[in-house]
């Protein structure tokens, strides 16, 4: 009895392999469009379920590891905040003791990144954020690693932002601590997939150090100043007129942005009332007051003569 049954079983698997052997050959030999069909006929059927389960296994990990990151950002954040009533009575402090004002405060209004086909694909992003919620041109869009871009076109609830990458893209650059200034354009004009800026206009005296981090200076009336631009990688040329160009690499990938932060306090909120050069209002005029007599001329007093002796 154990005899027949392993024959019959060997039987079997050759009938088996032999059943495979010709499946392959018949597949290979059938046009390709017949085995896309068969298999997205299989995909639908009865691998569904296992595709389901393989899509549901990639979600669970991708949430985990969004999670994990959204979760280390929190913890930072909460220490960051724990130090911030110190720091900020510490600056109301010093302002009132230099009698200086507080600083302006900055509203924003949050805003999805839409991606959809459009002709600024590769130098512009849809916002979900347009005249309704208060958005308006030239707004400065920040990302949660720095600059983004500006809003160059509102409609009534979505508008449209600039990147960095565009070839008209320009914004002034500053060092930490506001010893160098130049300004910060994209590296060529190949789109963001060029991941890099130049920072020009460098004095050849100056000199900014790898690996420094590059902020907006505030000049221009357009972007506040301290917004990450990106970080100094190598000297790329050095220009006519003793000046020196870095090479930057940004803060900010356009891909992988999906929400960002409109600033609605870019503008005149921003702005210093005195501008530098301005003339300063003239003091009102008092009321007119009778102006004071000068005292009467006294005549001379008599001079004694003197007498002759006798």
């Amino acid at each position: 009895m154990t005899f027949a049954s392993e024959r019959t079983a060997s039987r079997r698997d050759t009938l088996i392999f032999v059943a495979c052997l010709i499946l392959s050959i018949v597949a290979r030999s059938v046009p390709r469009e017949w085995g896309y069909l068969v298999a997205s006929g299989f995909r639908t059927t009865l691998l569904a379920p296992f595709i389901k389960l393989q899509t549901q296994a990639e979600l669970l990990k991708t949430s985990q590891t969004r999670f994990t990151a959204v979760e280390a950002e929190r913890d930072s954040l909460a220490l960051q905040a724990g130090s911030l009533t110190a720091v900020r009575l510490e600056n109301d402090q010093l302002r009132a003791v230099l009698g200086l004002r507080g600083r302006l405060a900055v509203n924003h209004i949050p805003a999805e990144v839409l991606h959809e086909a459009s002709p600024l694909k590769e130098f512009g992003v849809i916002l979900s954020a347009g005249r309704a919620q208060g958005v308006r041109p030239l707004a400065t869009v920040l990302a949660p690693k720095g600059l983004l871009g500006v809003v160059t076109d509102v409609g009534p609830n979505t508008s449209v932002a600039m990147l960095w990458a565009h070839p008209e893209f320009r914004a002034s650059a500053m060092t930490l601590d506001g010893s160098v200034f130049g300004i910060v354009a994209p590296f060529g004009n190949k789109g963001p997939n060029q991941m890099l800026m130049e920072l020009s206009g460098i004095p050849y005296r100056e000199q900014v150090p790898e690996g420094a981090t590059v902020y907006t200076s505030g000049l221009g009336d357009v972007y506040p100043r301290g917004i990450p631009l990106g970080t100094v990688l190598q000297v790329g040329s050095e220009g006519e007129g003793w000046s020196r160009t870095y090479l930057v690499l940004p803060a900010v990938h356009p891909a992988e942005v999906t929400h960002v932060i409109i600033l609605t306090g870019a503008g005149s909120e921003l702005r210093s009332p005195f501008k530098p050069g301005a003339a300063t209002p003239a003091p009102a005029p008092a009321a007119s007051t009778p102006a004071p007599q000068p005292p009467a001329a006294q005549p001379p007093a008599a001079v004694p003569q003197p007498q002759a002796p006798r």
